[in-house]
């Protein structure tokens, strides 16, 4: 006789919920556009490498299939199970800022950055890219028990009861374990350098912390000693960026190149475009088309409606990330959702910024968009999780 099928709990029951699929559409559509736009910006980069003009289109379409597929893997994983694995992810995290190093592991650049690992097989990575979604399981994981956990207090008898008890009343004791961490994720960027990557992982932390309900203030201190933090640690070739986004075309022979193919890139495009693979810029006068400059050519090939309608599904993403967050079934999953749809959303703000020179260059790239296997995957594991949040929303109450 067969045996007896078990009785699902109510944690595996609230799992296996529908997921969000307007959200899910969004994904798989800003992912679809990506993998046909990095073929048509790259395809002539790759003939100039001697390699088949298809060559970073299909290594991405794998990339975007296997993130697909690993995406619809975490939306089935129910989502408490990345509170214990936060710790797990924090740990790795740091051994592999504290790696990618050490001479030997990371990949060798003229310019002496170290900020890749490279993977057989599989190309090469950022371990700033795990850090960001680290960084935010662990923040949502602990200050979602910020208002249950009992604070630790000193005997009055004690000498330091009454500094400690002040510094506790005012909110201070509570962010030393954050603070003491994203100094240490500060430091050892500072040392790659990555200051970009060490932004996004900033502005995912200050996501979490600002709706776990941490006072304002204290986000001013942060971005004051942040800035102090900057300045310090600022390598050369960070001032000489300021100086081109000033004026790129006093230094087109000494940085100001890619911004000024950019900006033609944009102009050229017009409102409707030149039409999908019609890039000019995109034939060795723009480098980097197919990565961090790719959007450069969607304003070039799709025009100004082309360009505003990505943006209109990117905002669309936003606000359905923030939806799912507001009717999360409890608060860590509403600061999981919170941190990961406020990376995606400044992530996108500040690579545009970048392509249209509204800030210095800066080496982010662009959600689904931009070509590389691991940091697509990696966003599509990130989306996996607010899936995987959704699933477990209440169903609304019948009249």
């Amino acid at each position: 006789m067969a045996r007896a099928k078990r009785d699902l709990t109510m944690e595996e029951q609230l799992a296996r919920g529908p997921m969000d699929l307007p959200f899910l559409m969004l994904v798989a559509l800003l992912t679809g556009i990506g993998v046909i736009m990095v073929f048509s910006a790259s395809f002539a980069t790759a003939l100039s490498e001697g390699r088949e003009p298809t060559y970073y289109f299909f290594r991405q379409a794998i990339f975007a299939g296997a993130g697909l597929a690993v995406m619809y893997v975490v939306s089935k994983i129910n989502y408490q199970t990345f509170r214990w694995l936060s710790v797990f992810a924090m740990i790795v995290a740091v051994l592999l800022l504290v790696a990618v190093l050490i001479p030997g592991i990371h990949t060798v650049r003229p310019d002496n950055v170290k900020r890749w690992i490279a993977v057989p097989g599989l190309g090469t990575f950022q371990p700033s890219e795990i850090a960001k979604v680290a960084v935010i399981m662990y923040f949502a994981s602990r200050l979602s028990k910020r208002n249950t956990e009992k604070p630790v207090r000193l005997s009055p008898r004690s000498p330091l009861s009454g500094v400690v008890g002040w510094l506790d009343r005012i909110g201070f004791l509570e962010l030393i374990p954050y603070g003491l961490i994203l100094l240490v994720i500060v430091v050892l960027m500072s040392r790659e350098p990555h200051m970009s990557g060490t932004l996004l992982i900033l502005v995912g932390a200050a996501a979490v912390i600002f709706a776990a309900g941490i006072k304002l203030r204290w986000f001013a201190m942060g971005a004051a000693l942040l800035a102090g933090l900057l300045l310090i640690f600022m390598q050369g070739y960070q001032s000489t960026r300021i100086l081109v986004w000033q004026d790129p075309w006093q230094y087109y022979k000494d940085g100001g190149w890619q911004i000024i193919q950019s900006l033609y890139a944009i102009g050229s495009g017009g409102l409707t475009g030149l039409g999908l693979g019609k890039s000019r810029q995109k034939f060795l006068y723009l480098p980097e088309p197919e990565n961090d400059f790719i959007f450069a050519i969607v304003c070039e090939e799709l025009g100004l409606i082309g360009a505003g309608i990505i943006l209109l599904i990117f905002a669309l993403l936003v606000v359905r990330g923030y939806w799912i967050a507001i009717h999360a079934r409890d608060r860590f999953g509403a600061l999981l959702v919170v941190g990961v749809t406020t990376l995606t959303a400044v992530q996108v703000f500040l690579n545009i910024a970048v392509v249209t020179n509204l800030i210095p260059t800066t080496g982010i790239s662009l959600p689904f968009f931009s070509y590389g296997g691991t940091a697509l995957m990696i966003q599509l594991a990130e989306m996996g999780m607010v899936l995987s949040v959704s699933r477990q929303i209440p169903a609304p109450r019948q009249e």
